[in-house]
């Protein structure tokens, strides 16, 4: 496994770049998955470009919605993070098809949509910039709905968004709940994420109590973090719960020990499909997901990646979502 070299930052220098950065729910990429299945709660999970997905019918109705540059090519182009993990999104063990549960609701809302479902796959940050220019006609890669991002994109969610604690099994943490739990950690959490946000937002509160400043180190892949974990480099990591209760339950080896919302203390976050503001696109996948939850294939599909606990009981378009930074 390939080790990256930690990046090393002060917070106050964090601080000035993330103001600039939008909140996500992106993580570090997990290696090439393993040849052998996992197995989640007593099922294999499926890690081979053969998918075989759970599939739906076309809603005519909800398919007369999309907008007819959109619908032109009968193509639905939906963009991934390349350096996803499972069980969200990662390659398959042909380390090119993508799949994941963020890939399986997109393939149900195109066929409710009656379109080619045309999975495309960038950086994170090429993501926002694809989105934006209608490169990408929707993206489904656990993206956080905040409020600055809805002065530029149009949501329709799909899944709470959920955040955890992971440190190794011989750890003497036994709970992180707030704030004065991390003082003085050395903590490992993604850039320009909605985590991270938090974690600077508590490390502030800290420096203000007089307790110790916390240091942050970055790495570009999670197999990178749990080789640090696992080495005492770092004593905790800071992200999204699926991939983290997934590594635990495949590999063993650490805990989690505390859950937030990804919004913060204050509100649910939610994860939702992300489209260019005001293109037209984001009323039918909102009756898209709708029609889906109400027909059962979307739990199915969250069942089968063991996520069935982060269900919605429907879809919503543009609700709250993490606050605005206050100006420093």
């Amino acid at each position: 496994m390939r080790t990256s070299p930690a990046r090393t930052l002060t917070v106050p220098v964090l601080l000035l770049a993330v103001a600039a950065l939008a909140a996500c729910g992106t993580e570090p990429a997990l290696d090439t998955p393993a040849a052998s299945a996992p197995v989640i709660a007593g099922k294999k999970i499926n890690l081979s470009p053969d998918q075989n997905r759970v599939r739906t019918g076309k809603v005519a109705a909800i398919a007369a919605k999309v907008p007819q540059e959109i619908a032109a090519d009968g193509k639905l182009t939906v963009g991934f993070s390349a350096s996803g993990s499972p069980p969200l999104v990662s390659p398959a063990t042909d380390d090119t098809t993508l799949i994941g549960v963020e890939t399986d609701l997109a393939q149900l809302v195109a066929d409710v949509l009656g379109l080619e479902f045309t999975p495309q796959s960038s950086s994170w940050e090429n993501l926002f910039l694809a989105a934006k220019s209608g490169k990408y006609e929707a993206v489904f890669s656990n993206v956080t709905v905040t409020e600055e991002r809805k002065d530029t994109y149009d949501f329709a969610t799909y899944r709470i968004d959920q955040l955890a604690w992971q440190v190794p099994d011989t750890s003497p943490i036994k709970a992180i709940k707030g704030p004065a739990d991390i003082a003085g950690l050395r903590v490992s959490v993604g850039s320009g994420t909605n985590q991270e946000k938090i974690l600077l937002d508590w490390d502030k509160q800290n420096r203000a109590a007089g307790r110790e400043p916390v240091e942050i180190l970055y790495y570009e892949k999670y197999g990178d973090v749990l080789l640090a974990l696992k080495s005492g480099r770092v004593q905790a990591y800071f992200g999204p719960n699926p991939n983290i209760a997934y590594n635990i339950a495949v590999s063993g080896g650490s805990r989690i020990v505390g859950t937030f919302s990804g919004a913060g203390p204050d509100l649910q976050g939610l994860i939702a499909a992300m489209t260019r503001k005001g293109n037209g696109l984001v009323q039918p996948l909102h009756e898209a997901l709708n029609t889906v939850i109400k027909n059962g294939t979307y739990r199915q599909v969250l069942e089968r990646w063991g996520l069935d606990s982060e269900a919605i009981p429907e879809s919503r378009i543009n609700p709250p979502g993490l606050p605005r930074r206050p100006a420093s």
